[in-house]
């Protein structure tokens, strides 16, 4: 949300990558031992729910500094995901720095329950966005080169996609108030734009903007709300999922594809039907796409 009338003076801190990306979930041991047994994860931790009888987040950790958070609870909303999340040098810095761009921020920033400073903006369709700045005593610091098995089947998140409504609005709270830079954009027709890829400010991490002209139904924004995982070779990847007996549990193919990016690429669900991305980080040929000049996709 944007408000006018603010002042212009402060100045931007870095955004470094992505945090986290947030999901609910139906069955919070069935989806730990996705992550787990199938893809090969540790949990770092949870957090009780308000009674304390029972996890009410559980975070599966994918390197030191970014996680899959998962919401042992009924969805706010038609959709899985919960939020997403990016990480700054100094929150209270772009707290105010927000502030000065018109964004709706809390009155001051605070320690999260994991203790890290952190606190909640919106995006112009509504995505929750959390700011993070990582402390050294967090539970995540504590936990810094710990957690991390050579089960994982990738050691990055590379991006998260989220549904993006009008373009417009979004490129400006991302790129003109956030510092997002796009630097490619697709779609699955030649026709139509029905992506754009926004890169942070001070990182390699990104945001894909998931467009639409017709607002997917609930049960199939789990295709469009995602993770995107990178692996040095999308075969071998594939190769060591189908290898571990979860597999079986999983029960379901997995086909290796050539995306319009000309990225090798795998599409996994997990048991709420979310998708993560299994994608190489170079093209097949190692020869850049040029990005679509297609018309956009607009709701």
């Amino acid at each position: 949300m944007i408000l006018r009338g603010a002042d212009q003076s402060a100045s931007r801190p870095k955004i470094l990558g992505i945090a986290h990306a947030a999901f609910y979930v139906g069955d919070l041991e069935k989806t730990r031992g996705f992550y787990r047994d199938f893809l090969g994860y540790a949990e770092s931790f949870a957090l009780k729910d308000a009674d304390q009888t029972g996890d009410r987040i559980a975070f599966i950790k994918i390197n030191d500094y970014q996680y899959v958070e998962l919401f042992n609870e009924k969805p706010r909303a038609v959709q899985q995901l919960n939020h997403i999340s990016f990480y700054t040098e100094d929150a209270r810095k772009m707290r105010d720095y927000l502030a000065s761009k018109g964004v709706k921020v809390p009155d001051k920033v605070g320690k999260g329950k994991t203790g890290n400073f952190n606190y909640n903006i919106t995006d112009p369709d509504g995505n929750i966005v959390e700011i993070v700045e990582y402390q050294p005593d967090s539970w995540t610091g504590q936990r810094y080169g710990k957690l991390m098995p050579d089960t994982r089947i990738s050691d990055h998140i590379a991006h998260v996609g989220a549904v993006i409504g009008p373009l417009a609005a979004s490129l400006r709270f991302y790129h003109d108030i956030l510092g997002f830079n796009e630097f490619w954009r697709g779609g699955g027709s030649p026709s139509m734009v029905s992506w754009v890829n926004m890169r942070v400010p001070d990182g390699r991490d990104y945001l894909e903007m998931m467009l639409y002209d017709t607002l997917p139904d609930p049960a199939k924004r789990g295709t469009r709300n995602h993770i995107c995982l990178v692996v040095p070779d999308v075969e071998k990847a594939v190769a060591t999922l189908k290898s571990r007996p979860a597999y079986k549990t999983y029960g379901r193919a997995i086909d290796v594809k050539l995306g319009v990016n000309h990225k090798r690429q795998a599409n996994l669900y997990d048991p709420d039907e979310t998708r993560i991305e299994l994608m190489e980080a170079d093209t097949f040929d190692g020869k850049p796409v040029p990005p679509s000049t297609a018309p956009v996709a607009l709701p």
